[in-house]
């Protein structure tokens, strides 16, 4: 075999992620921490013994909360996921879990195909007993619900996955042959994704009947290949597994676990003692074929994850059949290692293939393989001696060098074999180091789960200090789902990520609208210091070749480069600069300059304002932003202010704290109110001493004032000699119709399009008050706008806030750190970022992560908000230690089917609501409702799973499709003699409109009710 170069990855697949359910162990870190420590977690069930055999000990593989589903996550009602079989619904989580952990559950996904099987688990004869109780559910419903034939579909549904889907049955073998299929509709281009595995969970554990000399081990333990070995022992578990071709997994920076070389599938035929029975012949030729596609010598495979089910037949046939595949063993430096991780967990059935899969890929990525239990001495009828495999009976490291190659088998009851070869991941290099800041993110469907998801992350983290914040972010950003409720975290690293996440000072607030509708706001001189935006200018090329852009073009009118202001290089320069930016005639254009390079920053990162408005100076970035002034023009015109500013008689600007009308009343003649920020929030402006003197004598009063640092009378009388010459200046540049409103700081009102172009509306600009006040009501009238200061500095996001009629709920950004504040720019635009995605806003992530190479590594996936659903068995069994009361069949579950036990509405619905929580204790007792309401209540609770329904509640919002609109359509006609489609339903979506409907109706066709709807 060569290294694994460019030339040899067209036929290679990478396994990208996995996730699982397995007995004893949650996921798969915990699946492989049990291999690693050798543990055994198949449970015995005393109550399940067969009094005719007392020398046999009942045993199982059990999974825990195997009826718990978070159902409103996926948009199933209570009902229709009380009634699903548990094998799709855990599936269903883990096909997402293994997308998230593989980084590929963002919006981008390749086209993703699904392959997986189910065993048969006896859950739909447990529905149909039940069928009385669930008035809604009929014959076809419980199909889709429990079928095998819809385990991938559904997982494609939920999911939104459009490759292939395929559910695969092949009994012991299904799972591998799902991989087998996932990995040829991969190299035949038919998806670029593909998730594969399978699951067998039992929800309900039959009473065991022993057989002497059967498949079932006596005593409770799987002994493969052991000279005690006597049978296998039954399990529940769920695998899934995400592929992608490793050409494509690499360049993309997927993390790869491991790399399938090679796979084959194939059948016995007649080749067998019986229909049941394995064959040597079908089980070597599978292997040379799969050794055949992989193009490796059997001698380069260090370990074979086996069948291995420890019964009397299959064993031996297996090693006979490895052996005959292998040959001689001629050439080996070490024996090839065997086992099986069914004397672990037990025999999964229709998950096994994909479970000894998992364990295989962990083994050849670690270089360590797990013991295979109970194995003492050797089964006398497996032909060991003229082999060269060993039974791994001990955890060790890998036993050959060079690359490590594994293989797996899995051999299904009916002669379908499958066989994988598995190899270690090409040498990667590392990511680019992080050096910054970088900005993490979580979400949930709810607050709660996004509160759970920073908790788990912060948690991981903690555990995991070695985890590359550059991976973890660009991993949160690009492959994971962004939900309504949203937390970020901007750090530098992970002990910073931890503290930040737990602060809980970044909160999800009432969930982000599906478009963020932004406005950009961009304040006038004063903000303006020495360095600001270097770290921005060093660091991001957008912004650097935006603002380089513009400080060219007006290099010529300002006789010298803005950069050497904005950025000098040594003290000296500093000291120099700060002279130089302090005057209007340079601050201006030097403000404009890094309000346009932010905007086109911001715009490579796909964050684009809906409107844009701007405070006195600012409204010229807001301007060129809307396209009314190109960039060159904008900051050429804005010099040519600011020369014409410092050219008129020395002026200055106070704040004032006083309303507008106490103001007037205190101002001598040559001095003008010059900006009205808000109510109490005024700016006075005229000849500098008069404002001065005037500053002073109202602060003598008790009255708070502050002279600015704004060395000009803007927006007073002063400017009126200039204000000819400015306006030449205007009518000598190409202005263009805004392609985005913008809001006039002038009059508070929308501009209009036409008259933002003509030079009176910048005169009337630069001499009139400017009205931020006013500006700031208009933009308050739509609470959902998220208000965005773009700085320099926060002086917007402060006036924002300080106005009287904000209200909390209004979002306002800052982009910019204050002058004193000792704070990374780029960590506090990262914020900015962060604050706009979780208001709803879409950034380009790709963009924003820049070139530097970044990977998806695994990560804690989502906090699902499980709840229990599963419907009791026919004929209850007693609870033991093994299986308690509350994670099987219980009483309780028996009311779980009828309206009045059914789960409360799910936590958004509840959540929305104004009244008492459901079955809160003591809440007050249920309103009576009108007969129709009631029974149109009951129906919907019945339909849909959920007690408690209020007459608001969505049919869409309680989980509910167009099927149960279907029969709640047919159950309304039927019970008030009205004639009513599933159309009515979905249009009248909430019960009170449905039943306003319904009297409507019986009122227009003189119909009369049955003597009870309710019932």
């Amino acid at each position: 075999m060569t290294d694994n170069g460019q030339e040899d990855q067209d036929h290679l697949v990478a396994v990208v992620g996995m996730a699982g359910r397995f007995p004893g162990a949650p996921d798969v870190e915990h699946f492989w921490e049990n291999l690693l420590a050798a543990r055994e977690t198949i449970t015995v069930l005393p109550d399940r013994a067969d009094p005719a055999h007392p020398e046999f000990v009942p045993a199982y593989g059990v999974l825990d909360g195997v009826g718990d589903f978070d159902a409103a996550y996926f948009g199933l009602s209570a009902h229709d996921a009380l009634i699903t079989d548990p094998q799709q619904r855990l599936l269903l989580e883990c096909a997402h879990e293994a997308l998230e952990r593989a980084g590929h559950c963002g919006v981008d996904r390749p086209v993703t195909g699904v392959y997986v099987g189910t065993g048969g688990n006896g859950y739909a004869e447990a529905v149909r007993a039940r069928l009385h109780e669930m008035p809604f559910v009929d014959e076809w419903r419980v199909r889709q619900a429990t079928a095998p034939d819809f385990a991938a579909t559904r997982i494609a549904y939920h999911l939104d996955l459009t490759g292939p889907a395929m559910t695969v049955q092949s009994a012991c073998s299904t799972s591998l042959v799902s991989v087998h299929l996932a990995v040829q509709a991969l190299l035949n281009g038919e998806c670029d994704l593909a998730v594969a595995g399978g699951a067998t969970v039992v929800p309900h554990l039959p009473a065991m009947r022993y057989t002497p000399g059967g498949i079932v081990a006596a005593d409770g333990h799987c002994r493969a290949f052991d000279a005690d070995s006597d049978g296998t022992v039954s399990a529940s578990a769920v695998g899934v597994v995400v592929l992608r071709p490793l050409a494509e997994a690499l360049a993309d920076g997927d993390h790869v676990h491991a790399v399938i070389r090679g796979s084959a599938v194939n059948n016995d035929g007649r080749h067998k003692a019986g229909f049941t029975a394995p064959s040597v012949v079908g089980q070597a030729e599978v292997i040379r074929t799969a050794h055949e596609v992989a193009g490796i010598d059997p001698h380069e495979v260090g370990y074979v994850e086996a069948h291995g089910t420890g019964t009397a037949l299959g064993d031996p046939v297996e090693v006979a059949a490895l052996t005959r595949a292998f040959g001689s063993g001629e050439g080996r430096e070490a024996p090839c290692l065997i086992g099986s991780v069914k004397t672990n967990i037990g025999h999964a059935d229709a998950a096994a293939g994909v479970t000894g899969f998992i364990k295989a890929v962990l083994s050849v990525e670690h270089g360590v393989v797990p013991a295979t239990l109970h194995y003492r001495s050797a089964n006398p009828a497996v032909d060991f001696a003229t082999s060269f495999f060993e039974v791994n009976a001990a955890t060790r490291v890998w036993p050959t060098g060079g690359p490590r190659i594994a293989g797996v088998n899995a051999l299904g009851v009916g002669g379908t074999n499958a066989h994988v070869v598995l190899a270690q991941a090409p040498h990667r290099g590392e990511s680019a180091p992080a050096t910054g800041h970088e900005l993490l993110l979580v979400s949930g469907r709810t607050p709660a789960a996004a509160e759970a998801a920073a908790d788990r992350l912060a948690d991981h983290l903690a555990v995991h200090p070695g985890t590359h914040l550059g991976d973890a972010a660009r991993t949160l950003q690009v492959g994971r789902t962004h939900h309504a409720h949203r937390r970020f975290a901007v750090a530098s690293g992970t002990q910073d990520a931890v503290t930040v996440l737990r602060e809980r000072a970044t909160a999800a607030g009432t969930g982000a609208l599906s478009d963020a509708e932004l406005v950009f706001m961009y304040p006038g001189q004063g903000g303006q210091h020495i360095g600001m935006t270097a770290e921005l200018y060093d660091g991001e090329p957008a912004f650097r070749r935006a603002l380089d852009e513009v400080a060219d073009a007006v290099a010529g009118s300002l006789g010298f480069d803005l950069r050497e202001v904005l950025y000098p290089r040594t003290d000296t320069d500093r000291a120099a600069a700060a002279g130089r930016l302090a005057t209007i005639e340079v601050g201006q254009p030097a403000v404009f300059a890094v309000q346009y390079a932010t905007t086109r920053l911001l715009d490579s990162w796909g964050l684009r304002p809906s409107a844009v408005t701007g405070h006195s100076l600012g409204a010229y970035a807001a301007a060129c932003a809307a396209g009314v002034f190109a960039p060159t023009d904008a900051i050429r015109l804005v010099a040519e202010r600011g020369r014409l500013l410092g050219a008129v008689p020395a002026g200055a600007m106070a704040a004032v704290r006083l309303p507008e009308e106490e103001v007037l009343r205190l101002l001598p003649a040559d001095i003008t109110v010059g900006a009205v920020n808000g109510p109490g929030q005024c700016t006075v402006t005229g000849p500098a001493a008069s404002v001065a003197r005037l500053a002073q004598e109202l602060i003598g009063r008790g009255l708070e004032a502050r002279v600015l640092r704004i060395a000009t009378a803007g927006h007073s009388p002063l400017v009126d000699p200039i204000t000819q010459r400015f306006a030449e200046a205007i009518e000598a540049l190409p202005r263009e119709r805004p392609t985005l409103p913008v809001l006039s700081d002038t009059t508070g009102a929308w501009a209009d399009a036409d008259a933002v172009r003509t030079s009176g509306y910048w005169v009337r600009h630069m001499r009139e008050p400017v009205r931020f006040g006013a500006a700031l009501d208009t933009l308050f009238g739509a609470p959902d706008r998220v208000l965005v200061d773009v700085g320099p500095g926060r002086t917007l996001a402060t006036l924002t806030r300080q106005h009287a009629a904000y209200d909390t709920k209004q979002s306002v950004v800052r982009l910019a750190p204050h002058p004193a504040e000792e704070a990374s720019e780029k960590a506090v635009l990262l914020a900015g970022v962060g604050e706009m995605w979780a208001r709803g806003a879409h950034p380009d992530f790709v963009a924003l992560q820049g070139d530097g190479p970044r990977r998806r590594i695994a990560l804690p996936t989502y906090p699902f908000e499980r709840r229990h659903h599963l419907v009791p068995p026919t004929a209850p069994l007693p609870a033991t230690a093994a299986t308690p009361a509350t994670s099987m069949a219980s009483s309780a579950s028996v009311a779980a089917v009828t309206a009045a036990g059914l789960p409360a509405a799910p936590p958004e619905v509840a959540t929305a609501r104004t009244d008492a929580v459901a079955d809160a204790p003591g809440r007050a007792s249920a309103p009576e409702y009108p007969p129709v309401l009631k029974a149109v209540l009951t129906a919907f609770g019945q339909a849909l799973g959920y007690p408690d329904v209020d007459p608001r509640d969505g049919l869409f919002d309680l989980g509910g499709d167009s099927l149960t609109a279907t029969k709640l359509a047919a159950w309304a006609g039927s019970t008030f003699h009205v004639t009513l489609k599933a159309s009515d339903v979905l249009r009248f979506q909430t019960p009170s409109a449905f039943a306003a409907l319904i009297e409507e109706r019986r009122f227009d066709a003189g119909a009369e009710p049955k003597e009870n709807p309710a019932t």
